[in-house]
């Protein structure tokens, strides 16, 4: 039975024809096609059909089926070439077991072709028939064909009563299966020469595998490669079979003997870069007695001839020697074919092509001739392949882009070996790669790939701060068909481009903290963050009130934070710094920095009407190894009531502590220093880089028994703090309350309020950051403006002197301020409503919103000063509550009191 073993069943199921049991009669159909060539049949079959199934071929002699294995095509004179894809060749010799032949000259080839699918019942058969005629047989014809050698002499015609006879004189059956036994045709022996001679009967001959048998006027013998009683000899530097018998047969005049022989080459081929050289002897001895004259020579392909322009436009040669015939077949001829392979999963090619030669040579003495035929199929060794990686990255596209081949036609690019894993063709195209497969005029193909720099796939890090390096690391996955044999090709792809993008950070402060902001740049959140001497941790980042979005992160620090440096202190700020390094983590390059310092309110001394006096020592950035806590004033004894490793705080009176007092025209001053002794207290020695003369002089101005000045000096050093005499302001905020629980406020981005005519408008004015008991918030005035100019015209007045104004008919009204959660200190904050009203003229609206203005005092409720500081609404008997008809509205200044100017935004009067 011929199988086509090396097809592999690579598609989902078998093909099945429409059109079973077709005849052919030297055509093509549904693809097959059969033709004759000389002395055998072709028969092609398309892979189309083969594909997927498995094919069995069976030789039909008259109503008889007949299997052919590999041994019985052998022996009978079969053969079968099938191409990895499924395209198939089966020839058949003239001279074949089965074939119907009428005297010599016409032959009748019937083969039955089945093939099986996936599934046993699936079976389509095709029944061929084809009739050739062959008439210009040489005295001797030699066949040597990929699987047998056959050798056929002609002998006189026998008479109808020989024919058949056998040496028992059995009447045994004419052009039977040999596996028969008994004689044939009137074949006795046969001896076989190895060289030794090896003497069998017909039957035993059949046995072991040969086929013997005559025809109206030939003797024909057959011998598969490889047997028993075959042999080896090297002609002309070529190895060849040998194949050598004397066969006796009957003939009407008696019995008469045959010698036949028959020599195949098994080799001389030899192998360029570009050419194929194929050498067979000139002189096949083992076939000759004596001097030959060569009248013929042809070359052909696939058992074809070619005549000289076919072999011409294919680039053939036919050629002699002293010894050799030589044809030349350039490497890549279309009449052959290309395969890969993959020995040891490195990629490799070989070329394949069935020449033929045919020779017809005259022996000079007997004037006989022979015809010398050889089918030999030709394979190149395993050439390495090398396919060529083409990287067409342009960086600035920031796309890698890489070509790869070539490979030939049954290569298939399976799957992409990624840094992230591995991907089939189809989940790298979806994933945004882009994998293509390019087909070249010549047969080949290449494929293509696309990633973009920023998929992450690639791999990226920094050789220099404002340089990327991009790496790609490949590994293609491909497929040798119908075989699919695996290989893999590894490719890296590397591209650098100046493309960083640093991060850039910006920062503001309020009174008491630090606020920065970080964009984010090509590197992302990946930095380190150096938070003044220390890297930024999750511990810190909580402290620090730290928040990432993807694009930005932001920190929040009191400038009071551990990281944070003191670089100067005035007597009413302190000036506080952070510095933020972005580095990179692998490098430590500075991507980024800000060094970002403000002041903050912070009062240094403070000179108290009671002779108390209060001073503040910082550690600044210059004086870095400073410890607060060996501060004292100039008697040693009066050291810090507080501090720790940035601050101490003094408290002293006017008398004590070493405290001096000066006298000149009307001021009185008192002096003191905070001073880092070399001794402490008892005597010991304090160990400290700063050197003992540090100096810090803070003093009070005291006239006519007030509180009028105060000064903060200090002896002026580079590395000591520097105190500055400055001045500093209460903050004092007014909102609109939605409702008089005076919980919810509206925030700026509510305005313009929308309110009814007569609507209640519920304001507070508060004092911010104070929790000192003894400050009390007094709304001095309060007015509506049309205009947001607090100044401009028209207005009205709402309080005058701390007190609702009388004439306004519909008057302001105060409410009381409880302490609650949110309100610690109620003197620090007063309400009031007033009923929502728009300014008018000659009856017409002039406009439909008005602003609200306030003057607030801030009063110490120690002092004995007159005026607002009384409370809000106090006045002596008698005074009125409205302003005199004329009078301007004027800041109050009295030298106990602070006083600010606050307005709310617009409120817009509802026409609904």
């Amino acid at each position: 039975m011929l199988r086509l073993g090396n097809i592999l069943l690579w598609m989902a199921a078998a093909i099945i024809l429409a059109r079973p049991n077709v005849k052919l009669h030297s055509q093509s159909s549904s693809g097959l096609r059969s033709d004759c060539a000389a002395n055998v049949m072709r028969l092609s079959l398309d892979k189309a059909l083969a594909v997927g199934n498995q094919l069995e071929v069976e030789a039909i002699n008259g109503t008889k089926h007949i299997l052919l294995t590999p041994s019985m095509a052998a022996q009978c004179g079969y053969s079968m070439e099938s191409d990895p894809w499924g395209n198939t060749r089966i020839y058949t010799s003239l001279m074949g077991c089965f074939v119907d032949n009428k005297d010599d000259a016409t032959f009748k080839v019937g083969l039955k072709l089945q093939m099986y699918g996936e599934n046993p019942s699936d079976v389509v058969s095709h029944d061929v028939s084809q009739t050739c005629s062959y008439t210009r047989w040489a005295s001797r014809e030699i066949l040597c064909d990929r699987n047998y050698m056959e050798v056929s002499h002609h002998i006189a015609n026998l008479d109808a009563e020989a024919k058949g006879q056998t040496r028992d004189g059995k009447d045994d059956k004419l052009n039977v299966n040999p596996e028969a036994s008994g004689a044939s045709q009137g074949i006795w022996k046969m001896t076989f020469y190895t060289p030794e001679p090896v003497a069998m009967v017909l039957q035993e001959a059949e046995q072991a595998g040969y086929a013997a048998k005559t025809t109206s006027s030939r003797l024909v013998m057959r011998s598969p490669y490889n047997t028993a009683e075959t042999y080896s000899e090297d002609v002309a530097g070529v190895p060849m079979e040998v194949f050598r018998v004397s066969t006796y047969y009957m003939a009407p005049q008696g019995l008469n003997v045959v010698n036949l022989a028959a020599a195949c080459p098994k080799g001389g081929v030899l192998f360029t870069e570009d050419m194929i050289s194929w050498h067979v002897p000139r002189r096949v001895t083992p076939l000759l007695d004596g001097s030959i004259t060569v009248s013929e020579m042809h070359m052909g392909i696939n058992g074809q001839r070619l005549d000289r322009s076919q072999m011409a436009t294919r680039g053939y040669t036919l050629s002699t020697t002293d010894f050799h015939i030589v044809v030349e077949i350039p490497l890549g001829s279309p009449d052959g074919y290309y395969k890969s392979h993959a020995p040891d999963y490195q990629y490799h090619i070989t070329y394949f092509v069935e020449p033929m030669l045919e020779v017809l040579w005259r022996a000079d003495d007997t004037q006989d001739n022979t015809r010398y035929k050889v089918l030999f199929p030709i394979m190149t060794p395993l050439m390495p392949q090398s396919p060529q990686i083409q990287d067409d990255t342009v960086p600035e596209t920031r796309v890698f882009s890489v070509l790869l081949g070539t490979f030939l036609h049954d290569v298939e690019l399976r799957n992409i070996s990624f840094s992230t894993g591995v991907l089939t063709v189809e989940e790298s195209n979806a994933k945004g790669f882009t994998v293509q497969e390019h087909s070249l005029a010549n047969g080949s193909k290449i494929f293509s790939l696309q990633v973009p720099f920023d998929a992450n796939v690639v791999l990226k890090h920094n050789p220099e701060r404002m340089v990327t390096s991009y790496f790609l690391p490949l590994i293609f996955g491909l497929i040798i068909l119908p075989e699919e044999t695996p290989f893999a090709l590894p490719v890296d792809l590397r591209a650098s481009l100046q493309d960083v993008v640093l991060p850039i950070m910006s920062g503001t402060c309020d009174q008491n903290q630090f606020y920065i902001s970080v964009k984010f740049g090509s590197h992302g959140s990946n930095f380190k963050a150096i938070v003044g001497p220390r890297e930024l941790t999750a511990e810190m980042a909580e402290d620090y009130n730290f928040y990432e979005n993807g694009t930005h992160l932001s920190l929040i620090l009191p400038y009071t934070a551990k990281d944070a440096v003191f670089e100067l202190l005035t007597a009413e700020s302190v000036k506080s710094r952070i510095d933020l390094l972005l580095l990179d983590r692998a490098n430590d390059w500075v991507l980024a920095d800000l060094y970002l310092a403000c002041y903050f309110p912070l009062k240094a001394t403070e000179c108290h009407p009671n002779g108390t006096m209060t001073a503040l020592a910082v550690k600044v950035e210059s004086t870095r190894n400073l410890k607060p806590s060996q501060l004292t004033l100039k008697d040693q004894s009066c050291t810090p009531q507080f501090s720790d490793d940035r601050f101490a705080y003094f408290s002293f009176s006017v008398d004590t502590c070493g405290t001096t007092r000066t006298f000149f025209d009307n001021y009185m001053m008192y002096e003191n220093e905070i001073r880092l002794s070399y001794n402490d207290a008892k005597g010991a020695a304090n160990k400290s880089p700063v050197d003992p003369d540090y100096r810090q002089t803070i003093s009070c101005f005291y006239v006519v028994n007030e509180t009028q000045t105060v000064a903060f000096s200090a002896k002026p050093r580079t590395y000591e703090p520097a105190a500055e005499i400055g001045t500093g302001q209460l903050m004092v905020q007014m909102r609109l309350a939605q409702d008089p629980s005076y919980e919810l406020f509206y925030q700026a981005e509510d305005y313009p309020v929308v309110k009814y005519l007569r609507q209640p408008l519920y304001f507070e004015v508060e004092l911010m950051h104070s929790t000192d008991p003894y400050l009390e918030l007094i709304a001095e005035n309060c007015w509506a403006t049309l205009y947001e100019d607090r100044t401009s015209l028209p207005s009205w007045d709402i309080i005058v002197d701390s007190c609702e104004n009388r004439d306004d008919s519909y008057a302001t009204i105060f409410h009381p301020v409880v302490s609650d959660s949110r309100v610690l200190v109620p003197s620090h904050i007063k309400r009031f409503s007033v009923k929502m009203f728009t300014f008018t003229k000659d009856d017409e609206v002039l406009k439909d919103q008005i602003y609200v203005h306030c003057d607030a005092v801030i009063c110490d409720t120690t002092s004995q000063a007159d005026g607002s500081c009384r409370g809000q609404c106090v006045h002596p008997p008698g005074q009125s509550y409205s302003r005199p008809a004329g009078v301007k509205r004027e800041r109050r200044s009295t030298d106990s009191t602070r006083q600010s100017q606050i307005s709310s935004g617009a409120i817009i009067l509802s026409n609904l």
